[in-house]
C-alpha cells in the first residue's frame, strides 16, 4: 500500500502563503541550491504525485518550460524534467484534460478513488494542495507530513491546515537542517480519529 505524504514549505507559524495566490513563491522562502536539490531527490523517489487543481495549475504554468530555459540553474531545469515526467493525478471537478503524464480524478467519489489509488500503489505519493490534504486528513487517508520550515513568522496568511476540531498526534520520523536556516521534519500521523478517549 502507498503512503500519502503532504509535503509543504511552511513558515514558523505554519503558514503556507502570505498573500492569496503566492503559492510557494513568497519572498519569505529561503530555497537555495542545497534545498532545491534535496527536493529534486525526494520528488524523484516518489511513486506518484497527487495534486489539487490550484496547486497543479501553478506547477503546470512553470515547470514544463523550465528544462529549456537556459537562464535557470541546472537544478531548477532538472526539477522541471522530474515534475513533467513523474506520473501525476490531478484532482479536479472542472478540468477535463491535462498533459505532462497526468490523469484526472474528479466527481463526488474522488476520495474513494484516491483511497483505491493508495491501496494499489507501492511507495510514497506526494499530496500537493492544502484543500486536498485537508480532505485526505478528514477521510483518515493522510499518512505523513513532510514540512520544510523557513525561519520566518508571517503572522497572517493561509495555514497549513484549515480548522479541524480533531487533534492529530504525530510521530517524528526524520529531521534535517539546511544552511539557510530551513529545517525539514517528516512526521507520521497517528490515527487519532480512531483513538480511544482513555
Amino acid at each position: 500500500m502507498g503512503r500519502f505524504v503532504y509535503s509543504m514549505q511552511v513558515s514558523l507559524d505554519l503558514r503556507i502563503e502570505q498573500v492569496p495566490g503566492d503559492n510557494g513563491a513568497g519572498e519569505w522562502l529561503r530555497i537555495d541550491e542545497e534545498l532545491h536539490r534535496e527536493c529534486n531527490a525526494l520528488t524523484q523517489e516518489l511513486a506518484l504525485m497527487v495534486q489539487g487543481r490550484v496547486y497543479y495549475e501553478v506547477m503546470e504554468e512553470y515547470w514544463p518550460r523550465a528544462p529549456e530555459d537556459a537562464s535557470l540553474p541546472d537544478y531548477m531545469r532538472e526539477y522541471g524534467e522530474i515534475w513533467t515526467a513523474k506520473p501525476k493525478v490531478l484532482v479536479s471537478r472542472t478540468r477535463r484534460s491535462a498533459d505532462h503524464n497526468t490523469r484526472i480524478i474528479g466527481g463526488d467519489d474522488a476520495i474513494e478513488q484516491l483511497a483505491a489509488l493508495r491501496a494499489g500503489t507501492e511507495g510514497s505519493i506526494s499530496v500537493g494542495g492544502a484543500a486536498l490534504a485537508m480532505q485526505l486528513l478528514r477521510a483518515g487517508l493522510l499518512d505523513e507530513l513532510l514540512l520544510f520550515t523557513h525561519p520566518e513568522i508571517l503572522g497572517f496568511g493561509r495555514p497549513l491546515f484549515d480548522d479541524d476540531d480533531v487533534p492529530i498526534e504525530l510521530d517524528l520520523l526524520e529531521q534535517r537542517s539546511f544552511k539557510q536556516g530551513v529545517t525539514m521534519h517528516r512526521y507520521a500521523l497517528r490515527d487519532a480519529r480512531e483513538a480511544s478517549p482513555c
